[in-house]
Order: structure tokens, then sequence, then C-alpha cells
């Protein structure tokens, strides 16, 4: 069943992924979630170089994917954002549903100053 599910998000991903692309004034926030932690890198696509990237590893003792360390990572996320001068990015939530720990990270990234 698991493989199922995974082609079923490939597809859904490489739908988002023609729509949307990272740039150097609006780069991509992209989110992978695992069944230990939830990762997020933002992207520049068109120069190829990750910008800045957070994870719930980073968070020390508090390892685990639940909704209060995805909401930290959005936080760290955009806090490291904002140091390398960039405010405002594309949400790319990589074929996940906009639910649960993908929404946290998002809020968290919004109430630490990003926009999108």
């Amino acid at each position: 069943m698991a493989g199922k599910n995974r082609e079923r998000r490939e597809r859904i991903k490489a739908g988002v992924r023609k729509k949307i692309s990272g740039t150097t004034e609006r780069p991509r926030l992209s989110v992978f979630r695992s069944n230990r932690g939830i990762y997020a890198q933002i992207i520049d696509d068109t120069k190829g170089v990750t910008v800045a990237s957070a994870s719930t590893v980073e968070l020390g003792d508090k390892i685990g994917l639940n909704q209060e360390n995805s909401k930290n990572v959005g936080k760290k996320i955009a806090e490291k954002a904002i140091a390398s001068g960039v405010q405002t990015i594309i949400f790319d939530r990589n074929g996940y549903l906009y639910h649960g720990n993908i929404k946290a990270l998002a809020e968290g990234a919004r109430e630490g100053g990003l926009k999108f």
C-alpha cells in the first residue's frame, strides 16, 4: 500500500512543480515529511542553490514528528531566511495535503515573518 501512496504523491508533486518555480526574489519553500521528522529548505531554482534549511533534527532533544515541532521548524526556517535577506516565498507542499504537520510548518513560517 505504501507504494500506491508514494506514486500518488509523486504524480501530485510533478503537477505542482510544473506550475511553480522559485526565483531570486521569491524562492521556493520545499517541505519533506518522514515518519521521524519534517524538513524544510528554501531553494532558488534559477541558480540551483539552497538558501536556507531547517529540520526537526536541529531542534535537539525534541526529535519527533508532531505539530509543535513542525511549527518550530517553520519559525526556524523563517529566521534563517530573513537573516539571508528573503521575506517572500512560494510554498511547495511537495505533494502532501495542506493539513496537520505541513499546515503547522506553514503557520510557523508565517509567524516567523515570511510572506506567502
